[in-house]
């Protein structure tokens, strides 16, 4: 069956069809009224969520669905110990296709393993939020006309924040586009990102201020820093109010230039903000339904998945040194890697197979 667990797995003519897709739900919505008829959707929000579980869910009743599921660790069995993938495993004898949310990283990937469902991945801690990014293309398509040759600026935390880096992998993707990553040093974008950027030649330029790049941009998006990911709440509070978007920063934009925000937002956004026609995080909250819509449809109707380059994955003998990755915390589940290391020698990117990247997190082992 299909699940949808990175951005990624979907190419690119995949995102232009789903796009397609959803302007046409958009248009005529009452075509999609029943195109879900008989079906459920069980969201497992093992963490909190306002505008992503109530935007799944929305989006399978306006389809004429159902919805069932639980929002928070303590309201399943989680709670008494169990598993990621017996609770997929179980959840897939109800519903049709599930929805899930979890705050260790890779557990969306872990859950497929045991799944008899199609699986979305509707966020894993600091890792992958392809259905934001999803809300935030359709956003840019609409509002700049295009997903090519932008100029892409990323504020504030950009070492855990998923939905960045999501977004990068899909816009990385189209010709001409350039990213401007604008952060303190310590929420820097994680390094196997930037050595892909670098590898496939896509320009990009690593800042610490806002006024000074924000009047080169075509789309500004901007991030809370979250507290949930840090472990310590005096680091938290150093870097919380690192960039602040208000009327006086909105002023040396271009008037085309839009602000887009995953949300929610804390004060990184002065609420005078809201009233700029630039300001359009609450028309990606819309847009985020329809393209939610339009992922179940394609979802529920593929059972193959197209092939994908494969890469070959080995065991070390020791656990990832993710703290926050699902392999380094649930019983039973096989810590997997594969073997690359980028480094830049002599000005050229070069591969050398001595190091291993974590097969659910991502994160490069020492």
């Amino acid at each position: 069956m299909r699940h949808l667990l990175s951005i990624t797995d979907l190419t690119v003519e995949e995102l232009d069809a789903l796009l397609d897709t959803a302007a046409d739900i958009e248009a005529h919505p009452e075509k999609y009224e029943k195109a879900m008829e008989g079906k459920k959707l069980a969201t497992l929000f093992f963490e909190p969520s306002t505008r992503t579980r109530l935007s799944f869910e929305a989006a399978m009743y306006e389809l004429g669905g159902h919805v069932i599921g639980f929002a928070g660790a303590n309201n399943s069995s989680a709670a008494k110990g169990e598993s990621v993938r017996d609770t997929v495993r179980t959840v897939g004898c109800y519903a049709d296709i599930i929805a899930m949310r979890h705050p260790l990283e890779g557990a969306p990937w872990a859950a497929v393993q045991s799944s008899t469902v199609p699986v979305i991945n509707a966020g894993d801690g600091g890792h992958h939020h392809p259905t934001q990014t999803l809300a935030d293309l359709m956003t840019l398509r609409r509002e700049k006309g295009r997903l090519d040759h932008l100029k892409i600026g990323l504020c504030g935390d950009l070492k855990f924040g998923r939905t960045v880096h999501s977004l990068i992998g899909a816009l990385s993707r189209y010709p001409g586009n350039e990213f401007i990553l604008i952060s303190p040093r310590e929420l820097r974008v994680p390094g196997n990102i930037v050595a892909e950027l670098a590898e496939a030649g896509i320009p990009y330029k690593e800042a610490e201020s806002l006024e000074e790049e924000i009047g080169g941009l075509d789309a500004l998006y901007m991030t809370r820093i979250q507290q949930e990911r840090f472990f310590s709440a005096e680091e938290y509070l150093r870097l919380k109010d690192s960039y602040i978007l208000d009327e006086e920063k909105m002023r040396l934009a271009k008037q085309d230039m839009i602000v887009m925000h995953p949300l929610p937002r804390v004060n990184e956004i002065d609420g005078k903000v809201d009233a700029d026609p630039r300001a359009c995080y609450f028309k990606q909250v819309m847009y985020g339904k329809i393209m939610r819509k339009a992922l179940i449809l394609k979802l529920m109707g593929e059972t193959a998945l197209p092939p994908r380059p494969g890469r070959v994955l080995i065991t070390t003998g020791k656990k990832c040194r993710n703290p926050r990755c699902i392999s380094s915390t649930e019983q039973g589940l096989e810590p997997l890697f594969y073997p690359v290391h980028q480094v830049m020698r002599h000005g050229q990117l070069t591969r050398i197979p001595t190091k291993y990247v974590c097969a659910y997190c991502e994160m490069e082992q020492m």
